[in-house]
């Protein structure tokens, strides 16, 4: 059996307990996060002529949970702060749940908007833990052949997720999946507790089992002072500008297209998980590792950009549901397939410190922001007469500059790689 799994995964063999660990860490954590995705993402078709006043108050909370994720990995070593982020969020599902439950219908429009503005607080900082914790785990060499298994994981997990979600959405009250969640959310924080205290004596561990240094800033100011992590914040808020056009035109067709049956709604954007996961599981498994290997970093970095830019340009000539969901899966497979594990390997080449709060900073303020600040542009664009098709041309050139961008990072990292 070892030998069968070394065949399919660049793995050594001391590396295999902690491997198989930290990729069910990420089935578990994919697994909550994608019961409660449709969930959210209805609520943005639901409500979607306040979604962009929505994503402003995702943004503002956001840096607040910077602040507070900052502060908590300067006291607590990351085998206690990774737990105890974990279990914040755990604590509050079982708070939407009794809230959905004892108060009445008419506060159901305002639990549903803070329920969106948690999610999508939640859908960043679990993942930015989840990576975070890797790539402190784990050195460049071992994740350029690891982090696309691990990537797999997660993926199988979101697969099963959204498999859940989609076929339980309209037998089940919706809220009865935030219970649900709980349960793969809590495992994961065990999982972390064993690759915690498997990899206490490594030789190479040095003092990475400690509180990090710095303050609530000191993310923002390591990306101000370097090149390339500033390199690595242009990718994310170009990626961002992309993400959020698809997601608003998601949430305009799909409204349309199913108009008040809030379950067939939520069933559909399941389905659209369903397809994502299916796909983004075959890219980790079969190609993005031997990308990696075979051609480089830069490749993985590359694909997404040019895949989107012509994206765009077909949204442009055909603005219908059925392109727009051939295009939403194939971004989405491939940002989580290859762009993701790709875009993590980056951080294995800085220090523990940017490792957590930079990630926290990247991940969170400037991502938030980016939704913000391309929310309000899609809004503007939208108010000014252009239509859907005439807003995805416009994107097709910031998608094309986001590809440059990724070019120059791809090898920057390649530099720095070599020379540390």
């Amino acid at each position: 059996m070892l030998a069968l799994f070394k065949r399919l995964v660049p793995v050594e063999d001391e590396e295999v307990r902690s491997l198989l660990w930290a990729t069910l860490y990420g089935f578990l954590i994919f697994l909550a996060y994608y019961i409660l995705r449709p969930v959210r993402d209805e609520i943005s078709s639901a409500d979607r002529g306040n979604l962009q006043l929505i994503w402003t108050a995702v943004f503002f909370v956001m840096l607040g949970a910077v602040a507070a994720y900052s502060w908590l990995t300067t006291r607590y070593a990351r085998g206690r702060f990774v737990p105890i982020t974990n279990r914040f969020f755990l604590l509050n599902l079982i708070g939407f749940y009794l809230a959905l439950v004892f108060l009445p219908e008419e506060t159901r429009p305002w639990i549903d908007r803070v329920f969106y503005v948690w999610a999508s607080v939640f859908a960043l900082f679990a993942v930015t833990v989840f990576w975070g914790f890797f790539a402190d785990l784990f050195r460049n060499e071992q994740a350029k052949r690891l982090f696309p298994f691990i990537a797999f994981g997660a993926s199988a997990g979101a697969l099963l997720g959204s498999a859940a979600s989609a076929f339980l959405a309209e037998s089940l009250p919706p809220f009865a999946l935030l219970l649900a969640a709980c349960v793969p959310l809590e495992l994961a924080t065990w999982c972390v507790h064993i690759l915690n205290r498997d990899n206490a004596g490594r030789p190479d561990t040095g003092d990475r089992d400690r509180p990090l240094g710095g303050n609530a800033l000191s993310g923002m100011k390591a990306v101000m002072g370097s090149p390339y992590l500033q390199g690595i914040m242009m990718f994310i808020a170009l990626m961002t500008f992309a993400s959020t056009v698809l997601y608003f035109v998601q949430a305009d067709l799909i409204a349309d297209a199913f108009a008040e049956d809030r379950a067939a709604r939520t069933a559909f954007y399941a389905q659209i998980d369903l397809a994502v996961n299916a796909i983004t599981i075959l890219l980790q498994l079969f190609v993005t590792a031997r990308i990696i290997k075979w051609v480089g970093l830069t490749a993985c970095l590359v694909f997404l950009p040019a895949v989107t830019a012509l994206g765009f340009l077909g949204l442009g000539v055909f603005p219908l549901l059925a392109v727009l969901v051939v295009m939403q899966v194939l971004y989405r497979a491939g940002r989580y397939g290859m762009t993701k594990p790709a875009r993590e390997v980056l951080f294995t080449v800085v220090s523990r410190e940017e490792k957590y709060q930079t990630k926290s900073f990247l991940d969170a303020a400037v991502y938030r922001g980016g939704d913000l600040v391309s929310g309000w542009i899609y809004y503007g664009l939208a108010a000014a007469g252009l239509s859907i098709g005439a807003i995805a041309v416009v994107a097709a050139p910031v998608a094309a500059v986001w590809g440059l961008v990724a070019l120059r990072l791809g090898r920057a990292h390649e530099t720095l790689s070599t020379n540390g």
